[in-house]
């Protein structure tokens, strides 16, 4: 194949084309991708476990068969919070070490299934929580990558793979995709099968994905969860109706991601977007102490085996939100769970006005030193409300590490979702 690119760094759209048409092997591909971990990996940290043989074995395999979805041949990383029969899942805890599950989770098989190539375990926090792991931020070694996604996003961002699963309860998609400067997409609550997921809250736990392209989030989903293609094609003469939300929490952004975010507003409505202001509801201003509410509740007891029987091998940041988690009533947690779901009938109705939301991804650039992974301030909300959501990379921050913008769409509008976003892409380079 013939690319201005590295194998490694080209999308897994364009690799997906050239496998189809005979150009590209999966094997010249995953290699690729194993010689940028082999050059990086001392240095970022991203994964839990790689077997570079199994890995090649696996694509020699796919180059074998005709290809079956446009996801085949193309190496997907997944976090290490999702089971693999062939690979250890450890959960980001001691707990687990060694731990090797007997089945793969659905979203794994399906992988698999559509001729796609498992690379390996990309580094979780603790039980995706927010208890730093070993990962660091691509862009600048000293500052955290973000989590709990934190091995996937640093991961896609050195190129080390196009594609790589994340997880997201509070912002454990949008803010490390935002920190490390690459796309994250937390999909409509569910679109993706659970199944094989490390659950620590029903309610709320959503598979997501960590890539460099949106139409690579798009190439994904659709394949799982049997979505029809998106056509990007609409792009084109597009005119999206954005609504400017700064959310309740917009005093937590620092100046320069307020300022950010308000510049591309004003970019997109130059480039043809109408821009209007988006004030929710006061009952919005209660969004994020629901969503701590409903995830502690349900974390308390998810986690009853481990803080049971391992109660040293957790950390004491994780300790504490889980005991904290024991102590929220079953009255409270109903009236969580109902005012949820009266949010969530409010905000469709100001979804309909609008095409897309612009909001904050991060309450700025990542944070220096290793031992916090960040403020999920501005993915509480979205989460809690169960919509798709996906941040862009746009801009810098005072220390030059990348910054993000957030676009979030209606319930179940994933295809709409994209084509605005990749529009604003377009808009603001």
């Amino acid at each position: 194949m013939t690319t201005a690119l590295p194998l490694n760094r080209i999308s897994a759209a364009d690799a997906a084309a050239a496998i189809a048409a005979g150009k590209l092997t999966s094997e010249a591909l995953v290699a690729a991708c194993l010689d940028q971990i082999a050059r990086r990996e001392k240095d970022v940290q991203a994964w839990a476990h790689i077997d570079p043989e199994a890995a090649l074995k696996e694509a020699r395999s796919r180059d074998g068969e005709k290809p079956k979805t446009r996801l085949h041949g193309i190496p997907v990383g997944i976090k290490d919070v999702i089971d693999t029969h062939d690979m250890p899942t450890e959960y980001g805890s001691p707990i687990y070490k060694g731990n090797r599950p007997s089945c793969d989770a659905a979203c794994v098989a399906q992988v698999r299934e559509a001729g796609g190539v498992i690379l390996g375990k990309a580094v979780s926090t603790e039980f995706a929580t927010r208890h730093a792991n070993k990962t660091r931020n691509p862009r600048n070694l000293e500052h955290t990558p973000g989590g709990s996604s934190s091995g996937s996003a640093a991961a896609v961002a050195d190129c080390m793979v196009p594609i790589a699963f994340g997880t997201q309860t509070s912002s454990s998609v949008i803010r490390p995709a935002a920190y490390c400067g690459v796309i994250g997409y937390k999909p409509t609550f569910n679109l993706l099968n659970r199944a094989g997921l490390k659950f620590l809250s029903d309610s709320l736990d959503t598979l997501g994905l960590l890539t460099r392209t949106v139409p690579d989030c798009a190439l994904l989903v659709e394949t799982l969860s049997g979505m029809p293609a998106t056509s990007f094609d609409a792009v084109k003469g597009l005119k999206p109706r954005i609504g400017l939300c700064r959310t309740p929490y917009w005093q937590k952004a620092d100046k320069p991601s307020q300022a950010n975010l308000e510049r591309a507003a004003e970019r997109l409505a130059k480039a043809g977007a109408t821009v209007r202001d988006v004030e929710l509801p006061a009952d919005f201003d209660a969004s994020a102490d629901t969503q701590i509410t409903v995830s502690a509740y349900e974390f308390y007891r998810a986690l009853t085996y481990e803080r049971t029987r391992f109660p040293d091998l957790i950390s004491e940041n994780l300790m504490g939100r889980i005991l904290a988690g024991g102590r929220v009533t079953r009255n409270e947690y109903e009236a969580a769970q109902t005012l949820s779901l009266r949010l969530r009938g409010t905000i469709a109705d100001v979804m309909r006005e609008h095409d897309v939301l612009l909001a904050p991804s991060a309450p700025g650039e990542a944070p220096h030193g290793l031992a916090s992974t960040g403020d999920p301030v501005f993915g509480l909300m979205w989460t809690l409300l169960q919509l798709p959501c996906l941040t862009l990379p746009c801009g810098t921050g005072p220390g030059r590490l990348p910054l993000g913008i957030q676009f979030v769409a209606a319930h179940g509008a994933d295809a709409a979702l994209f084509v605005h976003s990749e529009w604003a892409r377009r808009a603001l380079e």
